[in-house]
């Protein structure tokens, strides 16, 4: 059975640009783009290693306001609306509820390699593993 409505996960990087991409090309139903942001570690903070000021998450937010913007212009370029939503959290945690609570019935993200650990992670990165193995909705992992 077809989707009735995709998330697409975007971090900034080239694989969740292909992710997006191939949603909007393989896909004719409603389409949310979801940017995570990941709030600075308190401990990181606590310890000195970051400043836990205003303008770094200022900086953060912009950023992702950023590339929500992009993908709704390539959505445009491709004849297509989308929506956008910006949340902060853990992103394989937040995309996961994402999913349980706006009636998403399929994820498209990209995948990441590199990554220490068990081979999945190595081939999927690990927040695409964590959301393949949690999430109760089919997930395609573009690579």
């Amino acid at each position: 059975m077809a989707p009735s409505h995709v998330l697409v996960p975007l971090d900034g990087s080239p694989l969740a640009d292909e992710a997006l991409a191939e949603a909007l090309e393989l896909f004719d139903c409603r389409i949310t783009v979801l940017n995570v942001v990941t709030p600075i570690d308190a401990g990181m903070i606590e310890g000195g290693v970051l400043d836990g000021d205003e303008d770094r998450r200022r900086a953060a937010r912009d950023r992702a306001d950023r590339l929500v913007d992009r993908a709704l212009e390539r959505a445009a370029d491709a004849d297509r609306e989308i929506e956008t939503a910006v949340q902060t959290g853990d992103p394989a945690e937040t995309i996961i509820e994402y999913v349980a609570d706006r009636d998403v019935d399929h994820v498209v993200m990209g995948g990441h390699s590199g990554e220490r650990g068990t081979i999945a992670r190595r081939l999927l990165g690990t927040v695409a593993t964590s959301v393949v193995g949690k999430a109760p909705v089919t997930v395609t992992v573009v690579r």
